[in-house]
């Protein structure tokens, strides 16, 4: 949605102290605090240290807790929904019958195991036949229709230089572990994650019929093909570069590039139709055209059958599943396998989520939400807004710009205005292999007709239920679905400064993107596009710098740095999202009082909520791999870092020099 300046700001005024009663005696109590710990040494432990000792990871999760954690009691809900509609009388082609079907063809594993490897038979024969590098390539493509990426990572996105308009792109790929530097690591943690992958591998080979040693020696050929692909990939922190991943390149100069993945017939298989594509890592396809010219074609057999089994396992019998989880139990430290419900709510959710989402809704999501979120939305902006005018690192030219972008941003709160179209999906209650196939041909047709035609910009990139909320700046969006709009980030019986410290810091965290790292390069528009003077964009570098200095100096398992590279923009949103939602909190009228609650001050409280929102306990095993892959930081980091940044938190909890958290006020980064 589009605003007018002068009236934004005059609406906002209003909008901005339109909450401000206090809470009722059914109010939110903070509980999990651990008083015996000092907030100034450890707020994470202090405010979350009770539950924190407490509770216990369930078995069949790699941790527990908000956040992405949060998605387990969802999938319970949700189970509920299938449970219920799979049992029902659905009219045919409706969304009952076709969630409800999907949902019990995976439910049903007698049948499913009845069937073995037999789905995916035809395909690793089909893989069996090819002759040549030319045949080879035809069944990729054809494979990437149906769900089974190999070797080709295509997507469709807006093009960065013209927003409006949506373009082919191709990614790095071709890799099973979870990126390239699993496969040049020599730490002991790291080698026991590789050779249970090419244990894996083995494993689904031997489900096939293959001899043992075959078998392993199959597995090793895949692995050490994937290794070469993996040494032309550019690093986590490399693929933050917004400039470097913009590579629109003239299909004839493809052509002739890299000849040898004859890039017209490749682009024909997959049914595009362009002059000009987005190779996003070039030297990825380099390193690709140069193997398909010196690797033999049974090499490529053997490795087009691994990623076949990889990707498909799940579909097939409970071997494969099993062997799917023994991988999955070395990366994660996961202890035993979810349920089949577990597993089938999350299938569901993933290849038809917007026709469950529509059941989920109905049921969980009031509209008054929606509406208090509104208004929380614009308070933030409001507080942004005095932010950005209060900057004595920003010229004022820059400043306009900055506010210009503030304001062209598009809010989607809750679930789309309209949902996504599934009569094409064939379901029968009886075909789980064939649904899944059906589902994901059904998602390669809705973005591949999109290349070349306008952004639609009511799209949304995640399902409604999910815990989560992102920051899309080629839409130069903020999104924030029904799933997150619940405890402990959003709560219509909770006092301002709980919801303030939750969701409003989610909220600031989301608008602040589109000025971190990577967002700041984008305009009001959505298109990469420099709108900074050289001289306010170098000090904004050396404040992300400060940030990712800082970080870098954080551990989680007593040794284990965190990145702060990768987690740079994360970090800045953090530290910035804390900041602008306590502004927007003085604004309410609990956020001028010093009234307590339950022993705490308002400010108190407010940083509570802040701790309570990122309570998270994982497995060691997950916690390696997120460090290692994961954009944001550990969940005390997320808490302690933007705090011992943040002056008012000192004062709220009397943090004096000598405490572990405490920075000298010339030391707290500021960015925004």
């Amino acid at each position: 949605m589009k605003h007018i300046l002068f009236f934004a700001l005059a609406l906002l005024a209003v909008v901005a102290c339109s909450r401000v009663s206090l809470p009722s005696s059914n109010r939110v109590v903070l509980t999990g605090v651990d008083m015996t710990k000092k907030p100034g040494d450890d707020f994470f432990a202090y405010a979350n240290g009770v539950w924190y000792d407490s509770v216990q990871i369930p078995a069949s999760q790699t941790g527990v807790g908000s956040y992405s954690f949060l998605n387990y009691p969802q999938r319970v809900r949700l189970q509920g929904i299938l449970d219920s509609v799979s049992a029902s009388a659905n009219a045919p082609g409706s969304i009952g019958q076709k969630v409800g079907d999907f949902y019990a063809s995976g439910m049903d594993m007698a049948a499913i195991n009845k069937r073995g490897y037999e789905p995916i038979k035809p395909l690793l024969d089909r893989i069996e036949a090819l002759t040549d590098v030319a045949s080879l390539l035809k069944l990729v493509a054809e494979e990437q229709k149906a769900g089974n990426g190999s070797l080709i990572g295509f997507g469709v996105g807006p093009d960065n230089k013209q927003s409006t308009i949506n373009i082919a792109q191709f990614s790095q790929t071709g890799i099973g572990l979870p990126d390239r530097d699993y496969y040049f690591k020599t730490d002991s943690s790291t080698a026991r994650i590789q050779q249970a992958y090419k244990d894996y591998l083995m494993t689904l080979f031997r489900l096939t019929g293959t001899e043992a040693s075959v078998a392993a020696r199959n597995a090793t050929l895949a692995y050490e093909l994937e290794k070469q692909l993996a040494a032309s990939h550019k690093t986590n922190i490399e693929r933050r570069d917004v400039k470097a991943n913009y590579n629109k390149l003239a299909v004839a100069t493809l052509a002739q590039r890299q000849s040898a993945l004859r890039w017209p017939t490749l682009l024909n298989g997959l049914g595009l139709n362009v002059d000009s594509v987005n190779v996003r890592q070039p030297a990825y396809y380099d390193k690709l055209n140069t193997l398909l010219e010196t690797v033999p074609l049974d090499n490529w057999k053997v490795y087009l059958k691994s990623h076949a089994l990889t990707s498909y396992a799940n579909f097939l019998s409970q071997p494969f599943v099993d062997a799917t989880f023994a991988y999955a139990k070395a990366l994660t430290g996961q202890a035993v396998k979810q349920t089949r419900a577990e597993e089938m709510t999350l299938a569901v959710d993933r290849s038809m989520g917007d026709a469950l989402a529509q059941l989920y809704v109905k049921k969980y999501f009031p509209e008054s939400a929606k509406k208090r979120m509104e208004v929380l939305v614009a308070n933030l902006k409001t507080a942004f807004e005095a932010r950005i005018n209060r900057l004595d690192w920003m010229s004022d030219s820059t400043k306009v710009k900055a506010k210009e972008k503030l304001y062209a941003f598009t809010e989607k709160i809750g679930y789309p205005d309209k949902w996504r179209d599934y009569s094409n999906v064939d379901i029968k209650r009886d075909a789980y292999f064939e649904n899944r196939l059906s589902a994901a041909k059904n998602e390669y047709l809705y973005n591949l007709v999109k290349v070349g035609q306008p952004v639609d910009r009511t799209v949304w990139l995640t399902t409604p239920p999910t815990v989560t909320a992102y920051n899309y700046p080629s839409l130069n969006e903020i999104v924030f679905p029904a799933g997150i709009l619940q405890p402990p980030y959003f709560d219509v019986n909770a006092d301002d400064a709980l919801n303030y410290g939750g969701i409003g810091m989610v909220i600031g965290h989301e608008i602040t993107h589109s000025f971190d790292d990577q967002g700041a390069q984008y305009d009001k528009y959505g298109n990469v596009a420099n709108w900074w003077t050289p001289e306010d964009y170098a000090k904004f570098k050396a404040r992300t710098q400060q940030v990712i200095d800082q970080y870098n100096r954080f551990t989680v398992l007593d040794s284990v740095p965190v990145k702060g590279a990768l987690t740079v923009g994360e970090n800045t949103a953090d530290i910035a999202g804390v900041a602008i939602a306590y502004d927007a909190f003085k604004l309410t009228e609990q956020g001028k009082s010093n009234q307590k609650l339950d022993g705490f001050t308002p400010d108190q409280r407010f940083f509570l909520s802040i701790a309570r929102i990122w309570r998270v306990k994982t497995r060691d095993e997950f916690m390696r791999m997120y460090v290692n892959t994961n954009p944001h930081s550990p969940a005390k980091w997320r808490v302690n870092g933007p705090l011992m940044n943040f002056t008012p938190f000192y004062k709220a909890f009397n943090v004096q020099p000598g405490d572990k958290m405490y920075k000298a006020e010339s030391e707290r980064i500021v960015v925004w």
